[in-house]
């Protein structure tokens, strides 16, 4: 069997032989539950000394080394002195819109606690949560033999988060050197589908030790089928493969034993690794049931329209990936049933064409029954990020054009209404003014008006007056981190019905630099009653 074989069996089962997760799983918490176990302690082929016997896996790699001709070798660069890793990021303090000392005097345990529990909903907070998590800010205090805890914390946060190219990022300035910051880029290959340079990071980092499935996986991937059976023998009968994965090795070494073997049950956690082996096995485990990074490994061109328009849904709604690229996959191909996704596809379609050739009329009959399915799917923010500059800019009237300036305001974009619609209710006209910038007037009554009148006195006068206490206490002791990160939550919970404290976090905001974030959240805490489905109503 040659890793080619392997992969095209995986793509020819892959409709008829999914999987479902035991009734009783639940899904891991953080990234940190389900990476891979890519790398070992070395206590075996790493910890190896001349004299001792050779493990398979370096007689091996003896043979492999010799150099086949007496040419100098290419002179190879090592990275020294990595630093801090806390530290690292890949945007500038400046341009991430924060103050390089925003950590202060904030304990680094105490800001990985804040990552880890943070979850906002809305899309103006997540863009803010994904530039303080790449961002190049000084390190906080950090008790000895504890650094890095915080930079691991901010990859498995854009983990979670499913912004899996922003982690892979971040792990690059930092450098693949640490174990753990090796296994994190090493599952984030394998999750992108690149098999190839997940096995290629392992082969160039340096001292990082890795374990026998992993390795097992990587030499059979570059088709050395031999050498990979040799060390998964060898690792078996030494006792250092767990049951299930020898189950999952043994299957996707050897085509006699998975030819009349039964389904496997998949673990109650899946890994990365396990998703590949399962696939080239061809027995591959569906991503709807797995944590949201997984879901990329859906939006393949291998895989079918169906799998792709499930999994970019899903990523677009958690905002992990651009409403663009959803768009584009709704367009890929014509509907070939109706219900659901396919309505969904079907509707972003029309009015995709109607957009197209700039007929406003068309607009007008295609946007309802679009912004309708969108919203029922819980996918609003996801259309006004699509199309939300392109309808708020047509003057529409009626239903049409309410929900084309709600769209445009929804995707940060007031400034494109130049001509709001005619019949337009006082309160939607006093939110595109509040939305271009603070207003002076409280807001008439209308539709929306009690959120917005709960909100709108945390724009009044100066942002310090009637600033929680806490905030306070934390902004004069330094740790405004710590404030910010709070100051998302509470501004988030307002979804929930807490508008107080989403109005203490709103000034929490202002009070920390973040005008234009704050009054985005405002605006899209008003819009969420419009946009998003009813409460207890399913996703179609």
């Amino acid at each position: 069997m040659t890793s080619t074989d392997g992969l095209g069996l995986a793509c020819a089962l892959a409709a008829g032989l999914a999987l479902a997760l035991p009734a009783g799983a639940k899904p891991p918490l953080s990234a940190s539950d389900w990476l891979s176990g890519s790398v070992q302690e070395p206590d075996n082929i790493s910890s190896w000394r001349p004299g001792d016997p050779r493990p398979p896996e370096l007689k091996r790699r003896a043979k492999r080394d010799i150099a086949p001709t007496g040419a100098v070798e290419p002179v190879g660069v090592t990275r020294l002195g990595e630093g801090n890793p806390d530290g690292k990021g890949t945007v500038s303090p400046r341009a991430a819109g924060l103050p390089a000392d925003l950590w202060g005097d904030s304990e680094a345990a105490v800001l990985v606690r804040l990552i880890r529990s943070s979850n906002p909903r809305l899309p103006a907070l997540r863009r803010l949560e994904r530039r303080l998590l790449a961002a190049q800010l000084r390190p906080p205090r950090t008790e000895a033999g504890q650094e890095g805890a915080l930079f691991l914390a901010r990859v498995d946060k854009l983990l979670d988060m499913g912004a899996t190219g922003a982690a892979k990022e971040l792990l690059k300035a930092a450098g693949p050197g640490d174990p753990e910051r090796f296994r994190r880029l090493f599952d984030i290959a394998l999750l992108s589908g690149d098999e190839a340079q997940a096995c290629e990071i392992m082969d160039r980092t340096p001292g990082v030790a890795p374990s026998f499935p992993a390795r097992i996986f990587c030499l059979a991937l570059g088709g050395d089928w031999a050498a990979a059976a040799l060390v998964f023998h060898g690792a078996q009968t030494m006792g250092r493969i767990d049951p299930q994965m020898t189950e999952l090795l043994a299957q996707y070494l050897d085509d006699g034993y998975s030819d009349g073997a039964e389904e496997l049950v998949p673990p109650p956690v899946v890994t990365p690794l396990e998703l590949r082996l399962h696939e080239a096995i061809g027995q591959p485990l569906p991503s709807s049931s797995l944590p949201l990074a997984f879901a990329l490994a859906d939006l393949d061109q291998n895989e079918g329209w169906k799998a792709r328009l499930d999994a970019a849904e899903r990523l677009a709604r958690a905002g992990a990936i651009p409403a663009s690229q959803l768009r584009m996959i709704y367009l890929e191909q014509k509907p070939a049933a109706s219900g659901g996704v396919w309505d969904r596809a079907a509707a972003v379609q029309a009015l995709a064409d109607a957009l197209l050739l700039r007929d406003a009329a068309a607009v007008a009959q295609t946007l309802p029954p679009a912004f309708d399915a969108m919203v029922a799917a819980g996918l609003g923010p996801a259309l006004a990020d699509m199309v939300g500059a392109e309808v708020g800019a047509l003057g529409l009237e009626g239903r049409a054009g309410r929900i084309a300036l709600w769209l445009a305001l929804q995707a940060a974009q007031p400034q494109v209404v130049q001509d709001p619609p005619a019949d337009a209710a006082p309160f939607d006209l006093w939110l595109l003014r509040f939305a271009e910038g603070e207003p002076q007037s409280a807001p008439p009554p209308g539709e929306g008006e009690p959120l917005a009148a709960e909100i709108f006195p945390a724009f009044l006068g100066p942002s310090e007056k009637n600033l929680p206490q806490g905030a306070t206490q934390l902004i004069l002791a330094g740790r405004r981190g710590e404030a910010l990160l709070a100051a998302i939550a509470d501004v988030d919970a307002g979804l929930d019905g807490d508008l107080p404290r989403a109005a203490q976090g709103l000034r929490v905001l202002r009070v920390l630099g973040q005008q234009e974030i704050a009054r985005q959240a405002a605006v899209e805490l008003i819009l969420a009653p419009a946009m998003t489905p009813a409460p207890g109503a399913g996703m179609p």
